[in-house]
């Protein structure tokens, strides 16, 4: 098999996909150097470039002689993107090389006239035959492809569900029945343990719920990483939120500014807000008071997630129909 000085392989990857990682492996397998030119269009509504870097980042870091060029175009459309503007990047391309390129490696799916031959006449054109595998499908329906994505790909398409309520409404018990119906990860709150400190959540000092937002964001990303397809979260920082105003009272105003910031961040597929019509069960120091009026504190919370842009799902019923009403709404999440 020949070998090359100086190779370049390009594209979109939007999303990159197991055929684009298996071309830049055997690509880099035969130069002595490689360039990847990653190009993307700003004004084509693409995937954020820094992400797309990062994917192909995590593809190639193990190779030192693969170097990455990214080169952006305003073309609004890749039909839009003229044959004068080839020949004007692939300068860029060569400069940024630094050397002649010997080689450039592409799909079958282009034409042996394609801009590849056009612009490096000079190179061996190295063609890989095309594989099944499509960004266009995947961006169309990524879950349908999930096989065909790495895992640093996945936790960008996951679907989030986060799962709320007050105190005994079940949600512990359904975020881990889901996650065993769909065979994926999920979240329980971490507030639990840490409410117990002082033995009680009445006595809950500030740094806790400081400890709660921040270790349950962290938790979040971590485990955002290991899901199949869909990722359910137990309570979040807008739950926490609610329990700051309900027990801290004063000094709270660092921890509301936190989980605001949190909020900011976090983005949710569907939100399942469980109803108070279950048997409250008192499993340790659970609230008497919430426990009196938890219809009440259901809208108060219900509120909450109002204010900070989620829609919610009620779910009512008992813990059957719950579950049944709830894979219902994950099934239809799915499937968009």
């Amino acid at each position: 098999m020949a070998h090359y000085s100086c190779g370049m392989y390009g594209g979109s990857f939007n999303p990159l996909h197991l055929g684009h990682v298996r071309c830049m492996i055997s690509a880099a397998n035969q130069c002595d150097k490689l360039i990847i030119v990653i190009s993307y269009g700003p004004n084509r509504g693409e995937t954020d470039i820094r992400q797309r870097y990062r994917w192909v980042y995590q593809t190639v870091k193990h190779f030192p002689h693969v170097k990455l060029f990214v080169l952006p175009d305003d073309a609004p459309s890749k039909q839009a993107y003229s044959e004068e503007t080839w020949y004007a990047d692939a300068e860029k391309v060569k400069a940024f090389a630094g050397e002649p390129i010997t080689a450039v490696f592409f799909g079958d799916d282009y034409p042996p006239d394609s801009m590849w031959s056009k612009c490096y006449p000079e190179a061996e054109m190295v063609v890989f035959p095309r594989n099944r595998i499509s960004s266009t499908a995947i961006r169309k329906s990524p879950l349908a492809h999930w096989e065909d994505m790495p895992d640093y790909v996945r936790s960008f398409y996951v679907k989030k569900v986060l799962i709320i309520g007050t105190e005994s409404t079940g949600k512990t018990t359904l975020a881990n029945s889901l996650a065993r119906h769909y065979n994926t990860v999920f979240l329980e709150e971490v507030g639990r343990d840490i409410s117990a400190r002082s033995g009680t959540d009445q006595w809950m000092l500030q740094q806790d719920f400081t400890d709660i937002l921040l270790q349950h964001k962290v938790k979040q990303l971590e485990m955002l990483s290991r899901a199949n397809r869909v990722f359910f979260e137990d309570t979040n920082c807008l739950t926490t939120l609610f329990y700051v105003d309900f027990l801290e009272g004063r000094e709270k105003e660092k921890n509301r500014a936190l989980a605001e910031a949190i909020s900011s961040l976090n983005e949710y597929d569907l939100v399942l807000l469980l109803g108070p019509d279950v048997a409250f069960v008192q499993d340790g120091d659970r609230s008497e008071e919430i426990a009196a009026d938890r219809a009440g504190f259901t809208a108060l919370l219900k509120e909450i997630c109002g204010a900070h842009g989620l829609q919610v799902e009620e779910l009512n019923g008992d813990y059957e129909q719950r579950y049944r009403k709830a894979v219902e709404l994950v099934d239809q999440l799915m499937e968009k």
